[in-house]
């Protein structure tokens, strides 16, 4: 049979089926269910939009389940009546506020509940504003900090153009935005080791790198690799005392991607945020243990000095004059509109219980794993809910935590082996990041899933290997 042989249904000889015997044409058995999936070009007819759309859905489903993905801090579960309300709001661009006022207030009364979280004085006039993730929150802070640092060379005599480029000191667990920052806007990336010891930026540490030509030091509330918090408040204390000698002073970035919605609730006491006075900007991702999903991110400045006005733009768009301070413009509110819902939905005591919940769960996983007793705990969800292990050489085991990666994995869960960074790059982990949708029963799953892959390894005639190209290319510093 050739092409010219089959009959193809029209939509409206199925609508006429339909009306023929009350019901819809199965979607597998109308020849419109044959048609390909373009991929270099598009398809000359339309489909139907329930085939198209089960055809699509079939295709994904055949990946991983973001339920199982436990290497993610990015959440995969909202409540319906969430989802339902970003999908009624999928169509307001968000940069259009002249057009969609009650949406832009929205986004200002996030900004204010975080500021709030973060201790800002409402008197120095902070400012903030949504992003697309923690990313461009990152790079937003980053650019503040260097139209800062041009400002005072200048001021300073010091030729921003010399062979000395502007630097920024960070931990060498960052994430790999950072890296993108340095490389788009040509800036010397000093890495602060980590080791066993100190698996985050210490003062002593951190004070090494910084000079005239330092941006900033951004400190890391909850570093990719481990989950471990800088020490903020010993650095700020650090450079308080740097600026005394200076024209120059070097402020700080907290990168709080995952920490800045957990410290709040877990750690209120804690001094990290704008309650340390070096500590001129904040990012987080709203779609971490903020509970929105992927595309909402945060940034606020403690002041108007610490946001350049040159990073402010006004423009006309659409009957009216807005201000933007953000690198992408278009975009669904829906995200926005979905963090809103989270904080009135949960208020203060809602997002404890969950973060706290979640902990516990991290620390049900972390004495599960040490009572396995091959391996050796590098976090135990000390402060944000991730546990961090390497494959204990006494143990004596001919498998590498590659193979029990790709074991697990035939149980659908998702948990990469990888190399620790700069100055520990011997040391392979594997690590847990776990979230408000991991329960309680679905970690005993895990661990017994764990458990028999470990047995099987241990049975199975195994030659370890481990191959540093594939462990960088599974990892390699882009964890978010």
């Amino acid at each position: 049979m050739t092409d010219k042989d089959v009959k193809l249904v029209s939509t409206e000889e199925l609508g006429e089926m339909d009306a023929k015997t009350g019901y819809t044409s199965p979607i597998f058995g109308s020849y419109a269910s044959d048609v390909e999936m373009p991929t270099t070009k598009l398809n000359h007819d339309p489909v139907e939009p329930r085939i198209a759309s089960e055809i699509i859905r079939e295709y994904i489903g055949t990946e991983g389940n973001a339920h199982q993905n436990l290497c993610t801090f990015v959440q995969t579960y909202m409540e319906p009546e969430a989802a339902e309300l970003m999908k009624d709001t999928l169509e307001k661009n968000a940069i259009d506020k002249d057009e969609y006022p009650m949406t832009a207030d929205l986004e200002n009364r996030c900004v204010k509940i975080i500021q709030d979280l973060w201790h800002a004085d409402q008197n120095e006039q902070p400012m903030g504003t949504s992003t697309v993730g923690s990313s461009e929150a990152c790079m937003l802070g980053g650019l503040a900090a260097l139209f800062r640092w041009k400002a005072l060379a200048k001021e300073a005599g010091i030729d921003i153009y010399s062979s000395h480029r502007p630097n920024l000191v960070i931990t060498s667990g960052y994430q790999v935005c950072w890296e993108k920052f340095c490389r788009y806007w040509d800036i010397e990336m000093r890495e602060v080791p980590m080791d066993a010891d100190h698996l985050y930026m210490t003062p002593e540490q951190c004070m090494k790198y910084v000079d005239d030509h330092t941006i900033a030091v951004v400190c890391i509330l909850g570093i990719t690799y481990t989950g471990r918090y800088d020490d903020v408040k010993g650095i700020d204390a650090a450079l308080t005392e740097y600026n005394k000698t200076t024209n120059m002073p070097v402020r700080i970035h907290v990168d709080a991607a995952s920490g800045g919605m957990v410290a709040p609730f877990i750690e209120p006491d804690l001094e990290w945020d704008f309650r340390l006075p070096n500590v001129w900007s904040i990012s987080t991702s709203g779609h971490k243990y903020g509970l929105v999903y992927p595309g909402i991110g945060w940034i606020e400045w403690r002041s108007k000095e610490a946001l350049p006005e040159d990073l402010i733009f006004w423009v006309s768009y659409l009957g009216g004059q807005e201000a933007t301070m953000a690198i992408n413009f278009s975009r669904s509110a829906s995200q926005i509109i979905g963090q809103y819902y989270a904080f009135m939905r949960n208020g203060f005591e809602g997002y404890k219980e969950i973060q706290q919940r979640t902990m516990d769960v991290a620390h049900h996983l972390v004495e599960g794993i040490k009572k396995m007793g091959i391996f050796i705990m590098y976090e135990e969800a000390t402060e944000i809910p991730i546990l961090c292990w390497s494959l204990d050489p006494a143990a004596g085991k001919k498998w590498t935590l590659y193979d029990l990666d790709d074991r697990l994995r035939m149980h659908g869960w998702q948990i990469p082996a990888y190399p620790l960074p700069a100055n520990m790059e011997d040391v392979t982990c594997q690590r847990i990041v776990t979230r408000a949708d991991l329960s309680m029963s679905m970690a005993d799953k895990f661990l017994k899933d764990m458990a028999a892959e470990i047995k099987n390894l241990d049975n199975a005639t195994v030659i370890g290997q481990q191959d540093s190209n594939i462990s960088k290319k599974s990892f390699d510093h882009s964890g978010r």
